[in-house]
Parts: structure tokens; sequence; C-alpha cells
């Protein structure tokens, strides 16, 4: 029998059976089966499609816990006239990583190109994804309606 996770604990910091490591976009989930490092595996059976972060854990139904982590996937540093460049990949609702002198972005050449020309640093990387939550601190910067075009 297959254990079955329906709840999250954020920001868990007690015990845990195991770790399964998760690239950014597959930290949205709603229902999948997921292998931890162990090669043990587990169901996430949620009732809604769900932003997990690393640092959180999946609870199981006899109420033990696994451990959440950000698996290295490529990435993209970039360094230049970060307001400027920042605001452009804003504009495009790409979810960003900020750190002290530059930014990082999942990779992506057509990302790639408009940075470059608008002058950036891009450096290839391979590393943890985890870029700023929504405009309220949490969430995800997703598709949005927010009764404008980009046209």
């Amino acid at each position: 029998m297959t254990a079955i996770a329906h709840h999250i604990a954020a920001h868990y910091h007690g015990d845990s059976i195991a770790t399964v490591r998760l690239t950014y976009d597959a930290r949205l989930l709603r229902r999948k089966r997921l292998t931890c490092e162990d090669g043990s595996a587990f169901l996430v059976d949620l009732a809604q499609t769900t932003s997990v972060n690393a640092g959180d854990a999946f609870v199981l139904e006899d109420n033990q816990h696994i451990m959440v982590a950000a698996a290295d996937e490529p990435l993209m540093r970039i360094t230049g006239d970060l307001v400027r460049l920042v605001w452009h990949i804003g504009n495009r609702h790409a979810p960003c990583a900020i750190e002290q002198d530059a930014v990082v972005v999942q990779r992506e050449k057509v990302m790639r190109a408009m940075l470059e020309q608008l002058g950036a640093t891009v450096t290839d990387f391979d590393g943890p994804f985890t870029p700023e939550g929504g405009a309220y601190g949490h969430g995800r910067t997703m598709g949005h309606d927010h009764s404008h075009s980009h046209a």
C-alpha cells in the first residue's frame, strides 16, 4: 500500500522519515506520485493545486512527515542594470530570485536573448531555485487576470 499525503506542514522543523527533492515547477502540484531520495514513493493528494516550498513537509496519513527540498535545476544569474532588468523580467511574469548583486531566473533561451540585448551579463549555473513569492510575499507569479491587456 502506498503512503498518501493529504496535507502540507509549512516551514516544518520536526523529524521526517525521508526527503523529496523537487524543482520549482514540480513544487506546484495537487495529485502526483513522488519518489524520495531513498527510493521510497508516496502519493500526494491535496484538495487543491498548491505551491509547496523548500522547507515544507508532506504529512502522511500516519502523521509522519516527508521533507521538501529544492532540487538543482538549470538557472541563469543576471547582473547589470538590475532595476531595468528586473522590470523586464517582471513584465514577463517570470519567477525571479533576488540576490544582493544579481537576480536568478530559470534558464530559457528567449529570456537570455532579451536580457543580453538589454546589456545584462548572463551566467549559467545549476542550483536550487526559490524565487520571490507573489505581490504579498506568498504564492506564485503565474498567469494572471487583473483587468488589463498587455497588447
